[in-house]
């Protein structure tokens, strides 16, 4: 069973389709492995482990009749809980007030079983997805957090509890758990990946992706959830932007690495080239944030109408504000948005990845809430992909990672710069 949950999705769906070993086998070593660690951990919300094996079970039983296999055929994945599962309950992190019990999957769901997916179970989320910690720990250190919203999706993929996990992402929610648990998170274009069966924070950002222990295992989910094919080019000098103003906002350790890393990868044959934001930048945080507020407001207005008192400090905090705030700010904040879209857009297209932080540092405590998101947050804004990949631990044995940044439509090349610097940088550490 140890050698079991060691395997990523890529491996373990290649060694059921050898028949090395069984879906049945690979779903009850993630089965062993979560009744050994969540009392600690805590990363999942609801565990289907009877459905989960007859659903393997089925797997098996398809691949010995010679019946069609997907690329995930037999392989476990953990769903985060704003996301709808037949079945099985959504708490969206929140009171029982919000709980519902959808009939249907969400079609990215649908798309999993379809590739031949074994769905485990929901993995915690923030509540709604937005800042209020939740009770999932950091698999590196019990007393950081795992980042949010898709916390438990995060420190679940690193824990070896399950080979991957899908979390979603409105602006820094699937990079920043990666990043903080030492594990893979991978956003696609906006769009990309449908979003039905999948509760809204703010529908112009919200994007859903998978985390994953290899840029490799995250390109095979993200072409599961997209309904298509990813070619990742075979790169052997990448051409990567950097920005020394978004590295100087980072704090020195992780500075310091990062800017060690951007000496290891030109010496290594990457073209690294400084660009320079444009000056709407300035602007794309607020205006993001307009748009996040009056978003949410939107989805939320009647429940937090009868429910107020039920939310949590954070969400509750920007419903208000998006409710107070003037419609008319929407225009002013679409304008900004667009004017740095098609402003940096160019600069995006001009390399094959913009290198910055994911986050400020490695993970800060749990105390502390779940992280700084503003690193992502322009990104996310206006649709971009973005992944985030690990590249080394500080002295306290925290991960670190780099986020790199692609152009809307320049998927394949932002995912070919990731799997070269992947390869150099040869991330293996696990937490203990």
């Amino acid at each position: 069973m140890s050698g079991l949950i060691d395997l990523g999705a890529g491996e373990a769906a290649a060694a059921v389709r050898s028949g090395e070993i069984s879906s049945v086998e690979l779903v009850t070593a993630s089965l062993v492995r979560i009744a050994a660690t969540d009392a600690a951990l805590e990363a999942w919300v609801t565990i289907d482990a009877e459905g989960a094996l007859a659903v393997a079970s089925a797997r098996d039983a398809d691949l010995a009749a010679g019946r069609s296999v997907g690329p995930l055929h037999g392989v476990p994945i953990g769903i985060k809980d704003i996301i709808d599962v037949a079945g099985m309950r959504t708490t969206a992190g929140a009171a029982d007030f919000a709980h519902t019990r959808p009939t249907h999957d969400a079609t990215l769901v649908a798309r999993l079983r379809a590739a031949g997916a074994v769905i485990l179970g929901k993995t915690v989320a923030t509540e709604f997805a937005f800042k209020d910690p939740a009770s999932t720990r950091n698999p590196w250190s019990a007393t950081h957090t795992p980042g949010g919203s898709s916390s438990g999706s995060g420190a679940a993929v690193a824990a070896r509890q399950v080979p991957a996990a899908i979390g979603t992402q409105t602006v820094g929610s699937i990079l920043r758990p990666a990043a903080y648990c030492g594990v893979v998170g991978l956003k696609g274009a906006y769009g990309a990946v449908p979003l039905d069966g999948v509760l809204p924070l703010a529908r112009s950002f919200d994007h859903a992706g998978p985390i994953a222990r290899s840029v490799a295992d995250a390109v095979l989910l993200e072409g599961v959830l997209e309904g298509r094919p990813l070619r990742v080019p075979n790169m052997d000098a990448p051409r990567l932007g950097v920005s020394r103003a978004l590295l100087e906002r980072a704090e020195p350790i992780l500075r310091e690495h990062l800017e060690a890393t951007i000496v290891r990868f030109a010496d290594d044959g990457a073209r690294v080239v400084e660009v320079e934001l444009p000056a709407s930048f300035g602007g794309i945080l607020a205006a993001g944030r307009a748009i996040l507020e009056l978003e949410a407001a939107a989805v939320h207005q009647a429940m937090f109408a009868a429910h107020e008192e039920d939310y949590g400090p954070g969400i509750a905090e920007l419903v208000r504000a998006g409710l107070s705030r003037p419609v008319t700010d929407l225009a002013a904040a679409e304008r900004a948005r667009s004017a740095f879209r098609q402003d940096v857009v160019p600069m995006l297209y001009a390399v094959d990845a913009l290198l910055s932080p994911v986050a400020p540092g490695p993970a800060p405590l749990r105390r502390d809430g779940t992280g700084d998101f503003t690193f992502c947050a322009p990104w996310s804004f206006i649709g971009a992909p973005a992944i985030s990949i690990p590249t080394g631990l500080d002295e306290a044995g925290l991960p670190l990672a780099v986020q790199l940044v692609g152009g809307p439509a320049g998927l394949a090349r932002l995912l070919g710069a990731a799997a070269w610097g992947e390869r150099l940088v040869g991330f293996e550490a696990r937490p203990t």
